[in-house]
């Protein structure tokens, strides 16, 4: 990873170099570089897996791979979706045509976390073959003092960052709707503030005269843990994403999700765990009424279907597994595995 590390310990096989010259937002990393070059060359490495695109960290594997006998993996972690394309839209017309997708022209395999990323890898012209192989979960420790057990408040929870795509906006007029006839209820938002977009909400907060709506920060470890096992219900507004991380985190939790289109999370209605719902403030104010108006028992026995659901299909020994299949196959051959898909 790059400098600045977080601040927090790391494991030891983390590796953290320092920026070189040049804007800070593209990454550009000597060391990086140096460093990938020489693991390719001296053959310590069989496969190079880049996550996401569009910083330079993301255009170096491509470039040290090619003509060695080290393969290429790339997941574009929602970068190639429509709204990621359009945003920034036309420096990232100029950075793919330049760097980015010469980088990764020669890739061995994509890989999508749902199907709707698999649609965004085909839309953009490869290829490849693609594993469609969601991220895996692990889920925490069972708190016997959770909110929900104990009676208080109940609470809707937002956790993520603080970001334009994240449809929050709609989040805070919709939850100006239903405010006042759900007078038990508040709404907890989590994140760390992307570019000052927190004082925009802020402003909107005041605008609306919402007076349940609580900004806490970003939370960390058990803190984040014990936010999500202490909520009622989460909800993520989102307008584009290629998976979507805390919901996965909500349902390990225990907490049933509300979750709009821009997310593929379908499955929170066949698994009875959540809702799965339009994009937009009128049926985002719908679905709140039906959430909110649901018993704590209901809405406990959602969050044990969702917790039940990760363990069974999104567990790190499952989801790993998976890759490493991936992995032989690519260097090994053999039967394909059912999860890679040709076009």
């Amino acid at each position: 990873m790059l400098e600045p590390a977080p601040d927090r310990s790391l494991p030891d096989w983390v590796e953290v170099f320092p920026n070189s010259s040049g804007p800070f937002r593209l990454g550009r990393s000597t060391g990086l570089k140096s460093w990938l070059r020489a693991a390719v060359e001296r053959a310590e490495v069989d496969i190079v897996h880049s996550h996401s695109l569009w910083m330079m960290p993301n255009v170096y594997p491509g470039w040290v791979t090619q003509g060695s006998d080290a393969q290429l993996v790339v997941s574009p972690r929602g970068t190639l979706s429509e709204w990621a394309l359009n945003h920034s839209r036309w420096k990232k017309r100029m950075m793919w045509a330049l760097l980015q997708g010469p980088a990764i022209r020669e890739a061995a395999c994509f890989h999508a976390t749902a199907e709707s990323e698999y649609e965004d890898i085909r839309r953009a012209g490869f290829n490849q073959p693609v594993c469609i192989i969601p991220n895996g979960i692990a889920a925490p420790s069972p708190r016997g003092d959770s909110i929900r057990t104990r009676g208080g408040p109940r609470r809707l929870l937002f956790l993520s960052r603080i970001h334009p795509k994240k449809g929050l906006e709609n989040l805070l007029r919709a939850w100006s709707a239903v405010e006042s006839r759900y007078p038990d209820w508040e709404l907890e938002i989590v994140g760390p503030d992307s570019n000052g977009y927190l004082a925009r909400l802020q402003a909107l907060q005041q605008e609306l005269r919402l007076t349940r709506v609580h900004f806490r920060g970003p939370l960390f470890g058990e803190q984040k843990w014990q936010a999500y096992q202490s909520a009622d219900v989460y909800v993520l507004p989102t307008l584009s994403e290629n998976f979507a991380m805390t919901v996965a985190e909500s349902l390990a939790a225990g907490t049933p999700a509300i979750v709009t289109k821009g997310a593929p999370w379908q499955g929170l209605a066949t698994h009875q765990a959540g809702w799965w719902i339009d994009i937009g403030v009128d049926p985002l104010v719908a679905c709140l009424e039906d959430a909110m108006a649901c018993s704590r028992e209901l809405l406990r026995e959602k969050g044990i279907n969702g917790k039940l659901w990760m363990e069974r299909d999104f567990s790190w020994d499952r989801v790993g597994g998976m890759m490493l299949g991936v992995y032989n196959w690519l260097l090994d051959g053999g039967d394909r595995p059912a999860h890679v898909r040709f076009p």
